[in-house]
């Protein structure tokens, strides 16, 4: 082989390299990379976190106050913003006063006179919405006891639970343990009553094979077509959902429907007590990407 030829094929083996290595994430660190070409898939939609400041109002909106579940966290705008490539949650201990506190009410969200805690959820409804797809969410979460990170997704037709809900990801404590859950509900004959099918992973199952788990990004993805959900946390199949057992009580079935999609870091509840937790709880999210069948 002559030198010139032996150059060529240095400069070509660097190039390539070179080009794999960049397409190689730090798992320590957000992804600048652009999303991936996927064959057979479009890039339907995403939201790199790559500006400084709110996230974008034409992706997002924001929900205030006591929403669910009796968490302790009162939401607010304040606790999300974008810096560092990353969508950035956190979770605080300060108290903030309820506007609407009614000392006689039996509604949770009145009688609170306080917040003792404060956080975010931003979501796409009357925004974004999407009916089937892959969507893929690079995120770290934070495993601090009271801490309950989510990204989900929920029907924009009928109440819940029938207007179906998919949890691409939840961290919470089950019986005590640190675990990751992957869900899929829908409706049955009783209002605010839901079919579930859930599947619940022991943190450990992660942390044992990476005891630096916990300081890194994931990829949390859904496969989702008009036959099944499929939920993945770094390829690994966590849950597979058949549509045809999905059907609610008056025969609709509402993961043949649009879904929009949510992302909050809530506090308490089945997080469990975050007064121990003395530092902000941070949620990080890298992108939202969402592809769809390329038809």
């Amino acid at each position: 082989m002559t030198r010139h030829k032996l150059l060529f094929t240095f400069i070509t083996v660097l190039f390539f390299t070179t080009g794999i290595s960049a397409q190689q994430a730090d798992p320590l660190k957000p992804d600048m990379n652009k999303p991936a070409v996927l064959p057979g898939y479009k890039l339907a939609w995403h939201d790199e976190f790559n500006s400084t400041g709110k996230p974008d109002t034409s992706n997002w909106k924001y929900e205030h106050g006591f929403m669910r579940n009796e968490e302790l966290q009162w939401y607010s705008e304040n606790n999300a913003y974008c810096k560092n490539g990353v969508l950035l949650i956190e979770g605080r201990k300060e108290q903030t006063v309820n506007p609407q506190y009614n000392a006689a009410s039996n509604d949770w969200r009145l009688n609170r006179q306080h917040a003792e805690y404060t956080s975010s959820s931003i979501q796409t409804h009357g925004k974004k919405q999407w009916t089937y797809g892959r969507f893929e969410i690079r995120a770290k979460i934070d495993t601090a006891m009271g801490a309950w990170p989510a990204i989900w997704t929920l029907g924009t037709e009928q109440e819940w639970p029938s207007n179906g809900e998919i949890d691409i990801m939840e961290f919470y404590r089950f019986n005590q343990q640190a675990t990751i859950l992957a869900n899929v509900a829908w409706g049955t004959g009783k209002q605010y009553v839901a079919k579930w099918h859930t599947e619940r992973i022991p943190l450990t199952h992660f942390t044992t094979k990476d005891t630096d788990w916990a300081n890194k990004f994931h990829i949390w993805r859904m496969d989702w077509d008009k036959e099944s959900i499929k939920l993945y946390l770094d390829n690994e199949l966590l849950n597979t959902t058949t549509l045809n057992t999905t059907v609610n009580a008056d025969g609709s079935n509402p993961f043949l429907k649009p879904q929009y999609l949510l992302l909050n870091l809530a506090l308490g509840g089945n997080g469990g007590d975050p007064s121990s937790t003395n530092r902000v709880i941070k949620y990080e999210v890298d992108y939202v990407r969402v592809y769809q069948k390329d038809e």
